[in-house]
């Protein structure tokens, strides 16, 4: 029986331990949040208790999914106590931290995975191999759509980061992902079309262009208010075909009458649209506890993720291309 803590009770820490606590051979070795509330929700729906932070190092493998300012601060207690640990996106929101972290982590030899969970979404992961298979020839285009159907509360704009290092930055690892090579610059323009997010210093609607060194172009659009669902797809353009993921709707219906065609809109938001992707990743993570031979985000792909993104910040407020 492999056991797992949990760090982190809120929306993205459920998920998790929901998931774990539906796996064969797995135990949530327990939940550790500071909101003991919750922390005792989350536990009994997960037959498991309430644990001391100090404890979640204690299992031999942790999840941590709690808020962004303590993430790098967990992954080194974790190095520390010799304990995997899956660490959601971002690790940390400053570049030179991400790195003391990573080589904290090496230094102890833990397996540490970054949680861009859309690497698993069935779809995007469909994709990727159809492109590394060479179906649709040499990708030469690659477009990125990523709309949220609103903004998020103000007290969490204020310490996301901002728009590229807490929404784009799984954009920018989905793109190295699909583009099989490094982007060696970019280009990126933004707008507060928002009040409520432009109150707070940030924008809301982004268009970000990355080039390789071999020509490839990725674009990626994003937006903070799609008032028709949450908007996730992507398109690859070939040398010789094309292919695409659109969006997820309830069901596959399509009613046509005299109106026109109409379908379910998308899904919600992020927990239905990649309940699939949340997951396959916790199952890769189990299997690489367990010394299998599978590829998943390292922290060194948190740490290109977000240095695209400081460079997305920087080209958007210069105007300039920025080399990567």
């Amino acid at each position: 029986m492999r056991d797992v803590a949990v760090i982190g009770a809120g929306r993205i820490g459920a998920i998790h331990a929901r998931n774990l606590a539906a796996m064969p051979g797995v135990r949530v070795a327990g939940i550790a949040d500071p909101d003991a509330a919750a922390a005792k929700r989350l536990a009994d729906a997960c037959r498991t208790g309430v644990i001391p932070l100090d404890s979640a190092f204690s299992a031999g493998a942790v999840v941590i999914a709690s808020p962004t300012p303590t993430h790098a601060d967990f992954v080194e207690r974790a190095a520390a106590a010799g304990c995997a640990a899956f660490c959601e996106k971002p690790i940390d929101l400053d570049a030179d931290r991400v790195r003391a972290c990573l080589a904290a982590a090496t230094r102890a030899g833990i397996l540490l995975m970054v949680g861009f969970n859309r690497r698993f979404d069935p779809s995007f992961a469909a994709l990727k191999e159809t492109i590394t298979a060479g179906r649709i020839g040499r990708l030469e285009l690659l477009s990125i759509t990523s709309r949220d159907p609103g903004p998020p509360p103000a007290a969490y704009i204020r310490v996301s980061g901002g728009l590229f290092r807490d929404m784009t930055i799984h954009d920018f690892d989905m793109a190295r992902f699909l583009l099989g090579e490094e982007p060696v610059a970019l280009t990126a323009t933004a707008s507060a079309l928002l009040p409520e997010v432009r109150e707070e210093g940030d924008v809301d609607t982004a268009a970000i262009t990355l080039r390789t060194a071999s020509g490839t172009i990725a674009t990626i659009t994003n937006s903070r208010r799609a008032t028709y669902g949450y908007d996730q797809r992507i398109e690859a353009l070939g040398s010789t075909a094309m292919i695409a993921a659109g969006n997820h709707t309830a069901t596959s219906l399509t009613l046509a009458d005299s109106h026109g065609y109409r379908t379910d809109p998308a899904l919600p938001f992020f927990l239905e649209r990649y309940e699939a992707a949340y997951r396959a990743e916790i199952a890769t993570f189990l299997a690489a506890l367990e010394g299998q031979d599978v590829a998943f985000p390292t922290g060194e792909d948190g740490l290109r993720a977000l240095v695209i993104a400081d460079a997305a910040l920087e080209s958007s407020r210069t105007g300039n291309e920025v080399s990567l």
